[in-house]
């Protein structure tokens, strides 16, 4: 009797879901307090005026503005909020 015995299954053929990450808002976009600008693993980009960083190093505006990308001390990079004028009414 000439039976095939039975294969085993592959090890593979698992893969996780991406994790969305990388710049929310661009420069020269307008924020609101709490707007995500960029979510990132590790800090690629610090936080500089106006900005926050989170437990997973995501980085929001503290206060309405216009997102500014700029370098800094050691080649970092950083993200800053400058705020707004107030338009006057």
């Amino acid at each position: 009797m000439a039976h095939k015995k039975a294969g085993g299954s592959s090890r593979n053929g698992r893969d996780s879901a991406g994790r969305r990450l990388g710049v929310k808002k661009f420069g020269g976009q307008e924020v609101i307090g709490g707007n995500i600008i960029i979510r990132q693993r590790g800090t690629r980009v610090y936080p500089g005026i106006n900005v926050g960083i989170g437990k997973d190093h995501t980085l929001y505006a503290l206060d309405a503005g216009v997102v500014r990308f700029h370098g800094g001390k050691q080649g970092r990079k950083y993200v800053s909020v400058d705020a707004m004028a107030e338009a006057a009414e």
